[in-house]
């Protein structure tokens, strides 16, 4: 799945029980279309003590989530669709649909 989201972003989710909140990226996925957004979709999981953890407990960590649920946030603050479209250079980079500046 073409992704224009990439790890290091700052992103906005759009719907679910997180709707609203802002996070960075923290990893793409982009076989299974998902990315892990830090602050969002927090899963708990029960650890049995192990010898390299023998006090086990409760551990709380991201899970992915569709990227089809994310939007980008430009320099600006908004979020805004990406597109891409060439530099100066020749090079295609990603902009900003919202105010047209290059994003990266």
């Amino acid at each position: 799945m073409k992704s224009f989201i990439k790890k290091g972003d700052r992103v906005k989710v759009l719907s679910g029980n997180a709707k609203g909140t802002e996070g960075q990226v923290l990893q793409v996925l982009p076989k299974e279309g998902k990315a892990i957004v830090e602050g969002v979709n927090i899963k708990t999981k029960h650890r049995k003590p192990t010898a390299q953890k023998p006090e086990g407990g409760i551990e709380k960590n991201e899970a992915p989530i569709w990227m089809s649920k994310l939007m980008v946030i430009d320099g600006s603050g908004k979020a805004t669709r990406v597109g891409r479209k060439a530099d100066e250079t020749g090079k295609l980079k990603r902009y900003s649909k919202k105010s047209g500046d290059f994003i990266d």
